[in-house]
C-alpha cells in the first residue's frame, strides 16, 4: 500500500490546528494580565497541564478519524472516479466502474455505467453499419493479405521479406523452424532469438554480403532487367551453411518503381555440401585408386607373358594381381556403401497420420500388382514418425513378391498401437493362403528393393533400421494367414508447454506486417524516440525467494515482443532453468514448478546470453521491473552479457497515469484496463499480460502528455513506487 501524503496531513491536521489554538489563546490572554497576574495564572494552570495534553490528544485524534473517514468517502473517491471514468470513456463501453470505497457517490456511478452501456450499444451498432458499407475494393485487399500469409505458410521453402534496413516484416513457418536451427544455444527456448517481425536479418547475414547484392539487383534493375536477381552462399556464426536467393520488392508494378525492400529464399546446404564434399572425395580416390591399380594389373600381366619366368616370381606377380584386385574391390564397395547410406538418410523422418500412409499404400498396391487392398482395421488416432517414401517402397516390394512368387490377389493392411511397447505402433501387411520358409523372409528382408520398374539399392532392414524399429513375420494357424510386421516409432509428444494453453491466438500465426515496409532505423537516440515507434522485450521470472542478493536464483524465463505497436504472440521465448539449488516448497504452490522439472535444464549462464540476444536492440518491459532486473544484473559477470538497454516498469506507469488508485499489482491493473489475465504466476504467462497492459498503457500516458521514452522514464522516476530496490 503507498503512503497517501495529502490524506495523511488531512488527518494530522486537527491536532495541528488544536496545539496552535490552546498556544495561541494561551499566550493572547497571557498577554494582556500584568505580570503578577501572569505569574499567578501560569502557577495556577501548571497542574492542570497534564489533563489538557490529554484533553488536546482525545481531541486531536477523534478529530483526525473524523477527517481521515470523512476523506475517504468524499475527497479519495471523487478522484479515482475520475480515472476510472476517464479508462470508460476511452473504451469500448464494455466494462463499468466497480463499487468504490463508501460507495457515496453510488448514484452517480451507477449513471456513468448506464451511459457507458448506452453508447457502447450506438457504438457497435455504428460499428456494423460502417462494415457494411466498406468499399469492396477493401475487404478484396484485406483477403489477398490473408491469402498471402496462408500461401507463405505453407511454402516449403524459407522465405523471409525484409526493407531496406534489414528489418524483418514477413516469414513462413519453414524459416522459423530453420532460423531456430541456426542458433548458436537450440536447446534453450528452441532458438527463439534469431528470427521475429522486426528484428534485423544482419543477426543471421554480414551487412556487407547483404549489401553487396543489393547493390547487384540495383544494378540489374538500371539495364532494365525484368527479374532482377542475386545469390550467394555464406556461412552463419553456428557453422552452417546457407544459400540465399535475393529478389527486389518494389513499390509498384512501373519499371521505374523505387525499391522497398527485398525478399530472401534460403535453404540450409550444410549437409548437401558435405555429402557433396564427401562423393567428391570417395570419387577422386576411387578414380586415382583404379589407375594406380589398373597400372600394375597391366603391368604384373605383360610380365606374367614371359615364358621364362622364375616360379617364385610369377607367384609375386600373382600376389600383386590379388592385392590389386582386393583394393579395387574396398574401393567399389565403399562408395556402394556411401551411395546406400545416402539413400537411407534422402528422405526425413516426417510426422505423418498413420491412415495417410495406409491409403498411400492401398493405392500404390493396387495400381502395380492389379490386386485387392482393404484398410479396414486402422486406428484413425495414430500418427508415426517415418520416412514415408521408403516405408511405401518396402510395403510395395514385398506385395510384389507375394503377388509375383505365390498369386496371392488380396491383402490386408492393419495398424494400430503396439501392445506392451511405449511410443511404437505396429503396421501389418496381412494375406490369407500360402506362407513362404524363414530362410525365404530373410532372402527377401536383405534383398534390394526392385518395385516395378523402380531399383533401389535399400533392402527391407535398411528401411527399419532408419526407423529404428523391427520387422518379422508370422503365421495366423487360426485364420490360415500370415503377415508381416513393421514396429514403428510414434510421432513425439511436446514436451514442453505450449504457450497456446494460456495465451489466446488467432487461427493462424502472424508472421507479417506490412506497415514495417514504411519504417526506417531512426538515428535519434532512445530517450527521444516515441513510445509508438519502438521494438520491446517484455519478460517476468519465477524465482526461488524474493532475495537475489541472498541467494536466491531464476528458475524461468518467460518473454514476449512487441514490434509496430502489436504484440506478437507467437514470437515468445519461454525456458526453464536449473537454479542448482533447492526450490523452497513454500514457493512450489506460487509458480507450479517442482524441482524435478528444471533438473536437467540449462543453467542461467547457458540461458541469459540467449535471452540477451532475444532482447537485442529493444526496450525491455517488465512489471515491478527492478525485482527482475536484479536478478540479470548480478548474473551479467558470470555470463557475460550486460543488458544495459533502457527499462519500463509498468507498475510505474500505471501509478504515473493512475495516482489516486490504491493498487498498482499486475492483476489490479489488468482489472481496471480490462486486460483478461491467464497463465499467472508462470513467466510466460505474466510476461503476456504485462505486454497487453503495456499496450494500453501507452495511449493513456500520451493524454498526459507523454509520448518519449524519455518523458516516460523521467515521470516513473517521479511516482512513490520508484524508491522500491532489491
Amino acid at each position: 500500500m503507498k503512503l497517501d501524503l495529502p490524506r495523511l496531513a488531512a488527518t494530522v491536521a486537527p491536532a495541528l490546528v488544536l496545539a496552535a489554538w490552546g498556544v495561541g489563546a494561551t499566550a493572547f490572554v497571557a498577554s494582556t494580565m500584568e505580570p503578577a497576574t501572569r505569574e499567578a495564572f501560569a502557577q495556577a494552570i501548571e497542574p492542570l497541564a497534564a489533563p489538557l495534553v490529554f484533553g488536546w490528544l482525545l481531541l486531536s485524534l477523534g478529530g483526525g478519524m473524523a477527517v481521515h473517514k470523512a476523506w475517504g468517502r468524499w475527497v479519495a473517491p471523487p478522484a479515482r472516479l475520475a480515472e476510472l471514468t476517464a479508462l470508460v470513456v476511452r473504451g469500448d463501453g464494455a466494462r463499468e466502474i466497480p463499487p468504490l470505497e463508501g460507495d457515496a457517490l453510488k448514484g452517480l456511478r451507477e449513471s456513468i455505467n448506464a451511459l457507458a452501456r448506452e453508447r457502447g450499444d450506438l457504438r457497435a451498432d455504428m460499428d456494423r453499419r460502417v462494415r457494411e458499407a466498406l468499399d469492396a475494393g477493401s475487404r478484396e485487399i484485406e483477403h489477398e493479405r490473408s491469402r498471402l500469409a496462408a500461401l507463405m505458410s505453407e511454402l516449403t521453402q524459407s522465405v523471409v521479406v525484409c526493407n531496406l534496413d534489414g528489418r524483418v516484416l514477413l516469414y513462413n513457418n519453414r524459416a522459423r523452424f530453420q532460423f531456430r536451427a541456426l542458433s548458436d544455444a537450440p536447446a534453450v527456448s528452441g532458438g527463439a532469438e534469431l528470427i521475429g517481425l522486426g528484428r534485423s536479418i544482419y543477426a543471421v547475414f554480414d551487412r556487407k554480403l547483404v549489401a553487396h547484392a543489393l547493390e547487384s539487383i540495383r544494378q540489374r534493375l538500371a539495364r532494365g532487367a525484368n527479374h532482377p536477381a542475386a545469390q550467394f552462399v555464406t556461412t552463419t556464426r553456428g557453422g552452417q551453411l546457407l544459400r540465399a536467393q535475393m529478389a527486389p520488392v518494389r513499390s509498384g508494378s512501373e519499371a521505374d518503381a523505387e525499391l522497398s525492400g527485398f525478399v530472401l529464399m534460403l535453404d540450409n546446404i550444410t549437409r548437401d555440401f558435405a555429402d557433396e564434399s564427401q562423393r567428391d572425395r570417395l570419387l577422386q580416390q576411387f578414380a586415382e585408386g583404379h589407375r594406380a591399380s589398373l597400372g600394375n594389373l597391366q603391368a604384373a600381366l605383360e610380365m606374367l607373358e614371359y615364358p621364362d619366368l622364375d616360379d617364385a616370381t610369377h607367384e609375386r606377380f600373382l600376389g600383386v594381381i590379388r592385392d590389386e584386385a582386393r583394393g579395387m574391390a574396398a574401393r567399389v564397395n565403399e562408395l556402394a556403401s556411401h551411395s546406400t547410406q545416402r539413400q537411407k538418410t534422402r528422405w526425413p523422418l516426417e510426422d505423418m497420420l498413420g491412415a495417410d500412409l495406409a491409403s498411400a499404400a492401398q493405392r500404390r498396391i493396387e495400381t502395380l500388382f492389379d490386386v485387392r487392398v482393404a484398410a479396414t482395421e486402422v486406428d484413425a488416432a495414430v500418427w508415426l514418425r517415418v520416412d514415408s517414401y521408403s516405408l511405401l517402397q518396402a510395403l510395395a516390394f514385398l506385395a510384389g513378391r507375394l503377388a509375383e512368387d505365390y498369386e496371392i490377389k488380396s491383402f490386408q493392411l492393419r495398424l494400430g498401437l503396439a501392445p506392451g511397447v511405449d511410443g511404437r505402433a505396429q503396421l501389418d501387411l496381412l494375406w490369407i493362403g500360402q506362407a513362404m520358409s524363414t530362410e525365404t523372409v530373410i532372402g527377401w528382408e536383405t534383398d534390394a528393393m526392385k518395385v516395378g520398374a523402380e531399383a533401389s539399392a535399400l533392402s527391407i532392414r535398411d528401411v527399419v533400421e532408419r526407423h529404428g524399429g523391427e520387422f518379422w513375420f508370422e503365421r495366423e494357424r487360426v485364420r490360415q494367414a500370415a503377415f508381416f510386421r513393421f514396429l514403428l516409432p510414434l510421432a513425439d509428444e511436446r514436451a514442453e508447454l505450449d504457450p497456446g494453453l494460456f495465451v489466446r491466438s488467432d487461427s493462424r500465426p502472424e508472421y507479417y506486417d506490412f506497415d514495417l515496409f514504411k519504417a526506417s532505423e531512426p538515428a535519434r537516440e532512445w530517450a527521444e524516440r516515441r513510445l509508438v515507434d519502438l521494438d520491446f522485450t517484455v519478460f517476468d521470472t519465477e524465482t526461488t525467494g524474493l532475495n537475489p542478493s541472498e541467494g536466491d536464483e531464476i528458475i524461468q524465463i518467460g518473454a514476449t515482443r512487441i514490434v509496430n505497436g502489436k504484440l506478437r504472440r507467437q514470437e515468445c521465448f519461454e525456458q526453464l532453468v536449473d537454479p542448482q539449488r533447492p526450490i523452497p516448497p513454500a514457493s512450489i504452490p506460487i509458480h507450479g514448478i517442482r524441482p524435478e522439472m528444471v533438473a536437467g535444464q540449462p543453467t542461467l549462464r547457458e540461458v541469459l546470453p540467449t535471452f540477451h540476444a532475444f532482447a537485442h536492440d529493444s526496450v525491455l518491459v517488465a512489471h515491478n521491473a527492478a525485482f527482475d532486473m536484479r536478478f540479470l544484473q548480478l548474473k551479467e559477470e558470470a555470463t557475460g552479457v550486460r543488458f544495459d538497454q533502457p527499462v519500463l516498469d509498468t507498475l510505474l506507469l500505471s501509478a504515473v497515469v493512475h495516482p489516486a488508485q490504491d493498487s498498482h499489482g499486475l492483476e489490479a491493473i489488468a482489472e481496471r484496463l480490462d486486460v483478461p489475465v491467464m497463465g499467472r504466476h508462470t513467466a510466460l504467462g505474466d510476461a503476456m499480460v504485462t505486454a497487453e497492459v503495456f499496450l494500453k498503457l501507452i495511449p493513456l500516458l500520451a493524454e498526459m502528455g507523454i509520448h518519449t521514452l524519455g518523458q516516460a522514464r523521467e515521470a516513473a522516476q517521479k511516482t512513490y513506487y520508484a524508491r522500491l530496490s532489491y
